[in-house]
């Protein structure tokens, strides 16, 4: 059972003009949870609980430069397409940063050409157990053509701030799509 098994199940009434999906991807224990419950709650989860199992999801609207922006963003077992993503590593975790790679591998192999990914060096107040540099986390998301930000759930050091650029990314994207001519056939 996991701390957002009922999440789905709650009604949203709020409006939005544009809706995505969020993932959040990473291995088990970076804080995918806590992130995902920061952003939407403003709150920390303190304390252990079970990792998610399955998939939950929580909604949340933001502003995007007068544009509501509908979030709908999911915390997952691992195993689901995506086409927008939050990929998470923990900065005092060694091996979970190692896997990045193999992430991008499977994100690559499975998603959409055009998914949209953000890497995160998330608890990055953990000064004193870090292992993994800013640096370092810069440099991997340089090579793999992604964006990239620390965060911090327990503060909230740059959680809003990335679920708001990936909004950005979408909202554009979207004003994009909706520029392009469209073929459309007539009977006539």
């Amino acid at each position: 059972m996991s701390y957002l098994q009922n999440g789905p199940k709650r009604p949203t009434s709020e409006s939005f003009d544009v809706a995505c999906k969020v993932m959040l991807l990473g291995d088990s224990g970076v804080g995918k949870t806590c992130v995902l419950v920061r952003f939407k709650d403003g709150a920390f989860l303190s304390g252990s609980f079970i990792s998610t199992v399955g998939i939950d999801y929580k909604n949340k609207v933001v502003e995007v430069d007068g544009t509501k922006v509908k979030l709908q963003i999911w915390d997952t077992a691992g195993q689901e397409r995506f086409r927008t993503l939050l990929l998470l590593y923990d900065v005092t975790n060694e091996a979970s940063f190692e896997n990045i790679r193999a992430w991008l591998s499977e994100i690559y192999e499975y998603a959409s050409s055009d998914v949209i990914i953000m890497l995160l060096g998330n608890k990055a107040d953990l000064t004193k157990e870090r292992k993994i540099s800013r640096e370092q986390g810069e440099q991997l998301a340089k090579s793999h053509h992604v964006a990239f930000m620390e965060t911090s759930a327990r503060t909230g050091l740059n959680v809003d701030l990335a679920f708001m650029a990936v909004a950005r990314d979408v909202k554009y994207r979207n004003l994009k799509k909706q520029a392009e001519p469209k073929f459309n056939i007539e009977n006539g």
